[in-house]
């Protein structure tokens, strides 16, 4: 009994560690960590944990099932993300099925994961309704490069909206952001800029300006999107997410993306095979 109770808490520990700092982090799956640690003049700053996957190397996609047992279905799961998003693959939202309720924010906490950077959305009664069905979102963070491929095209930036419904089933909003020859601003980029050279570390926390939605909104309701079920694209790329990929970009200016990438460096998992088919790395 004490080897099957110590065994259970060793199997607890694994999956916190790969699960930290996952594109599941903030919901039920996978809860946040943080902890306070004392800086150099002794005052006391909130850290968030950091990943302990990676995307190049011995902790990169090709071995995530290698780091922790529960990570399996990184390399045997048949329903796996990113994919590329085409007619075949997936499946068309007609423009306003979803219904997005972000309110303005005069701030939101703004972490380094270590495997990306994140706001924090939990508590913020921010909200997308699908054919009735109510999904929180608990938070938002992005991949350079894009992890899903359009028709067989990369985009330099993804951001994923993590959402998350009162019986625990989740859905991702993937917006995909194109760089733009004549600048192309994008005002909820321009809200996280201030704040981004306070979180260059990896566990650093810290807080955004005010963020308006209203023109993420008007992109978004405006066009037809693609679904798919997929999994996370992240340790421990467990099943059962609905992916809903904006198939229109939003604009990105050079010097905001050459920002971000030079924070969050190289995070995009390999686009998988298709959903049902077998997994790549089992081939």
């Amino acid at each position: 009994m004490k080897a099957s109770i110590q065994n259970v808490a060793l199997l607890a520990t694994l999956f916190l560690e790969s699960a930290s700092a996952s594109c599941g982090h903030g919901t039920s799956m996978m809860k946040r960590h943080v902890h306070m640690k004392r800086d150099l003049n002794g005052g006391l700053q909130k850290r968030v944990e950091v990943a302990t996957f990676g995307y190049l190397g011995e902790t990169g996609p090709t071995n995530w099932d290698k780091l922790a047992p529960e990570n399996a279905a990184c390399r045997t799961s048949k329903v796996q993300s990113p994919i590329d998003i085409n007619p075949e693959t997936s499946t068309l939202v007609e423009a306003g099925k979803l219904k997005m309720d972000f309110p303005h924010l005069e701030g939101a906490e703004f972490e380094n994961l270590g495997s990306t950077i994140e706001v924090i959305m939990e508590g913020k009664n921010a909200t997308t309704t699908v054919d009735g069905k109510v999904f929180n979102l608990a938070q938002f963070h992005f991949h350079t490069p894009g992890e899903h491929a359009i028709n067989g095209e990369y985009m330099p930036l993804e951001m994923h909206m993590v959402h998350e419904a009162e019986d625990g089933a989740l859905a991702v909003i993937a917006v995909p952001f194109q760089l733009c020859e004549a600048g192309g601003s994008n005002p909820l980029l321009n809200a996280l800029l201030p704040s981004m050279e306070a979180i260059r570390e990896p566990g650093k926390v810290t807080e955004t300006g005010p963020i308006d939605f209203s023109g993420l909104i008007a992109a978004l309701e405006v066009q037809p999107l693609r679904t798919y079920s997929g999994s996370l694209t992240t340790p421990p790329c467990a099943e059962g997410l609905t992916f809903f990929v904006a198939t229109q970009t939003l604009p990105l200016d050079v010097k905001t993306y050459n920002l971000m990438k030079s924070i969050i460096g190289f995070n995009s998992r390999f686009v998988q095979n298709a959903v049902g088919a077998d997994n790549l790395l089992a081939l």
